[in-house]
């Protein structure tokens, strides 16, 4: 321990102490700000302290940082999801969960020295003003943005902005030749959650859902009305790699499959106070069937549905154990544009089961990323390698035996498939590929329908090989079944550039085990009655 950590010791002690006291008297399980300076005893205490380290310290103090860290700290003593969001990073996460931003709508990247539109966003502000992909935008409000380093921090900050704002752009585009200028009005761009919904057979649908925020309920039923429309009666709910979201609205989806009256999920907090959630009259998809996908990435609100699901006897969960997260963050404001969400509750499933996974003693790293630990425990090839708590064992309505104590046990096990791993190289190297080969190749694929490119995508390799001799011989080596899933994994990649996300799940679902894994149960007329 250096000297200036033993100075700062006993002072980051004493502020750690000092908020805390203030936190607990104060926060009362209310949404509400909070501000550090003001009249209480503590918060003057607070203050005091903050003003001599300031004033008085031998050497300059960044007193803000030094209180972030501090209430970091204190909050690392408490659950892995109790956390404090700095004022920079709440904002992204904000817009994240209110599902849309103010900006010019447009997917980027630095493509050499110039930064370059991958993608115009349908219905936002560049489409309308007539960007397309593959411009390079040389210039925003007399700002020169080629030709240098610049990150992706500046150019957030010079394309977004507030609503009803104009930038004023000069944009070359390469398949004219010539610079062209743009005057685009910012405004709301949506953060789409729902990546993909398509039917996978004559009455099988298929939703992709990549998290649960304010505008998930209301893309999840677009995309379930329109599939009811072209005759879904089943449905493939896809929720790997889902993080969570809102418990509002996970419940508003799990209630378009619930009967009215069904208890969808409950929450306790230290006062055992208990608030029920139950499903209401509406609901378009109640005597339809649904496969939910899960994987170790599922946590959270992606869970509740599983679970709620699971319980209530209405949906069949697929795949492999998820997460376990089974508490409930509340978030409350700081006063200074920070935040802290806090751990309030705990939730549990229709049959009365907790599904959090132990977390005392776990480091951070540890707790969140335990990928190898079940990798090599087994439990990523065989259902028999999950290990099970007998004293948490709970039964279902229709006698289904379920299980308590660490995430969602799916009731058909699927094993990874490592053939789909390749090593990171190839992620990052096949999307730049592909992203240089449209912006050499315009005209290539000009008016094709999704369709034709599915059938007529690369039928003599030649992409493929374009790739593979363009990367190093270490890098070349493939089986033959790892030969054949990365084809399929660039016509995936190339499907997304050409056409949109929709077009890569269409794509890369072709040979996903778990959608295999349904396909088969549903032709053997899955679920069977017991």
């Amino acid at each position: 321990m250096n000297r200036k950590t033993r100075i700062f010791l006993p002072l980051i002690i004493a502020i750690s102490i000092a908020v805390g006291i203030f936190l607990g008297t104060s926060l009362n399980y209310q949404k509400k700000t909070i501000t550090f300076f003001g009249g209480t005893p503590q918060e003057r205490k607070i203050k005091r302290l903050i003003d001599y380290i300031q004033y008085e310290y031998v050497d300059d103090v960044d007193t803000d940082s030094l209180l972030d860290g501090t209430i970091k700290n204190m909050l690392d003593k408490l659950d892995p999801h109790s956390v404090y969001i700095s004022a920079k990073e709440l904002e992204g996460v904000s817009e994240s969960m209110n599902g849309k931003f103010v900006g010019i709508g447009i997917q980027f990247r630095m493509y050499k020295d110039s930064l370059t539109v991958v993608k115009v966003l349908d219905n936002g502000p560049s489409e309308r003003a007539g960007l397309k992909a593959g411009d390079r935008i040389l210039i925003a409000d007399n700002d020169t943005l080629f030709g240098k380093r610049i990150g992706s921090d500046y150019i957030l900050k010079t394309l977004k902005g507030k609503p009803n704002t104009d930038v004023n752009l000069v944009v070359y585009r390469k398949s004219e030749n010539k610079e062209l200028p743009f005057t685009i009005t910012r405004g709301e761009v949506p953060i789409a959650s729902v990546d993909a919904h398509y039917m996978l057979n004559e009455d099988l649908g298929y939703i992709k859902v990549n998290k649960f925020a304010a505008t998930t309920y209301d893309e999840f039923k677009e995309s379930l009305d329109d599939l009811i429309d072209q005759g879904m009666e089943k449905l493939v709910l896809d929720l790997r790699h889902n993080p969570g979201g809102y418990l509002q609205v996970a419940t508003q989806i799990i209630d378009e499959f619930l009967e009215d009256g069904k208890l969808i999920v409950f929450t306790k907090n230290k006062k055992e106070r208990i608030d029920e959630t139950f499903a209401t009259s509406k609901g378009d998809f109640e005597k339809g069937h649904v496969f939910v996908l899960i994987n170790g990435a599922s946590a959270s609100a992606s869970e509740i549905v599983a679970g709620a699901l699971q319980d209530n006897d209405k949906g069949t969960i697929v795949g492999r154990r998820s997460f376990g997260k089974g508490l409930v963050q509340q978030e409350m404001q700081l006063g200074d544009g920070s935040a802290v969400r806090l751990t309030v509750s705990r939730y549990y499933t229709p049959t009365g089961r907790s599904i959090q996974k132990p977390y005392e003693n776990k480091k951070g790293g540890e707790y969140f990323n335990d990928f190898e630990t079940r990798y090599h425990n087994g439990e990523l090839m065989n259902a028999d390698s999950i290990k099970v708590n007998d004293s948490l064992k709970f039964e279902t309505p229709k006698g289904k035996i379920v299980y308590g104590g660490g995430g969602i046990i799916p009731d058909v096990f699927v094993s990874i498939d490592t053939t789909m791993f390749f090593p990171d190289f190839h992620y990052q190297k096949s999307r730049q590929f592909v992203f240089q080969y449209c912006d050499n190749h315009v005209d290539e694929f000009e008016g094709w329908s999704f369709e034709r490119f599915n059938k007529e995508f690369d039928r003599d390799d030649h992409i493929f090989e374009e790739y593979m001799a363009s990367v190093p011989k270490s890098f070349q080596y493939f089986t033959d079944e790892e030969r054949a899933n990365f084809r399929l994994y660039l016509k995936a990649l190339f499907a997304q550039q050409i056409f949109d996300v929709n077009a890569y799940f269409q794509i890369i679902n072709d040979q996903d085990l778990m959608i295999k894994k349904v396909l088969e149960l549903d032709r053997e007329g899955y679920p069977l009655e017991p």
